[in-house]
């Protein structure tokens, strides 16, 4: 059996008592260091076999699911509490609400990529990219930069030269997948409503979408927006309270007075500003495993504190009270 240790994974048996080990506390990813170990007999194990990997454990070892604890000979066909193991030794930011929070959001859900591990924004304009860098840093603490680069224009058939801000943080692009619904696309990502915390955030958010996808109106004290994604654009005009027909085909747009915040139609709304960190995975099968000849299986458990659960290949398990 292998489970997560602070400093990396580790066989069951190397653990020891001052050890510090990853847990779960909700859907985050806590420490909780070893008490008291303990080595116990057996000579039937079990192999779970779940979406992400087969690891085997004792039958009375306790699996998290959805309807609470279970021995893990009992729980094929449900799911279990799991994180992504890789990811436990990843860095994690703190991330601030504020102006600067909300324009790397509006401005990302306008232009920006978001990748495995990184979020980036390639533009023309240079002012625009380094208002991005400066806001990007202030409310993650992440160094960004401006690389001058270029980009191919599918109209004018040639390259253009432009300007990338790029961060590499697994973390930070798992939070703004979280922001948007899980799909970071600008045809399918929906309104992060994280950025309703406070009106400095909101206001931070459509400057920064204007910025991407905006533009100052000639003709009134307002601002446009063109998109194409029509349920994005739906949920922003309500909190706005500004009317909306989007256009049958194509590129709709959404009319931002510049006296937006007098209609009242903006509701503070908490959310979390950093991502979940646990979900559930399936269990496909538990298989009997009975030792071989006269040598049986060691199973170890653990006393810990202060959260008495741990990871075994990243599933959250503890053991029977």
């Amino acid at each position: 059996m292998l489970v997560n240790l602070v400093d990396g994974c580790a066989q069951a048996k190397n653990v020891v008592p001052g050890s510090v080990m990853w847990t779960l506390d909700g859907d985050r990813t806590v420490q909780t260091t070893v008490v008291d170990v303990t080595a116990v007999k057996g000579r039937q194990a079990v192999d779970v076999v779940t979406d992400h990997m087969t690891f085997t454990v004792g039958p009375d070892l306790l699996l998290l699911t959805p309807d609470g604890w279970r021995r893990a000979t009992d729980t094929a066909g449900t799911t279990v509490a799991w994180t992504h193991a890789k990811k436990l030794c990843r860095e994690r930011l703190t991330i601030r609400p504020g102006f600067e929070f909300g324009y790397f959001v509006g401005a990302t859900c306008a232009d920006g990529t978001v990748g495995k591990n990184y979020v980036s924004l390639i533009v023309n304009e240079e002012d625009f990219a380094a208002r991005y860098a400066t806001a990007l840093t202030a409310c993650t603490g992440l160094p960004a930069c401006l690389e001058a680069v270029t980009r191919p224009s599918g109209y004018l058939k040639r390259q253009l030269p432009g300007f990338r801000v790029r961060v590499v943080s697994s973390y930070l692009a798992d939070a703004v997948r979280h922001y948007v619904g899980g799909d970071a696309h600008h045809m399918r990502q929906g309104f992060p409503r994280v950025v309703l915390r406070d009106i400095d955030t909101f206001e931070g958010f459509l400057d920064g979408y204007i910025d991407g996808d905006g533009h100052r109106s000639k003709h009134w004290n307002g601002r446009v927006i063109a998109s194409a994604n029509v349920p994005f654009l739906v949920e922003l005009a309500q909190v706005i309270g500004a009317r909306f027909t989007p256009r049958p085909q194509g590129v709709s747009q959404l009319c931002v007075s510049d006296r937006w915040a007098s209609r009242g139609t903006f509701h503070p709304e908490h959310h979390p500003l950093d991502p979940p960190e646990s979900s559930w995975v399936q269990v496909q099968e538990v298989r009997p495993r009975p030792a071989l000849g006269t040598k049986p299986f060691t199973f170890y458990s653990y006393r810990l504190a202060p959260h008495p659960t741990f990871l075994v290949n990243g599933h959250l398990a503890r053991e029977a009270w």
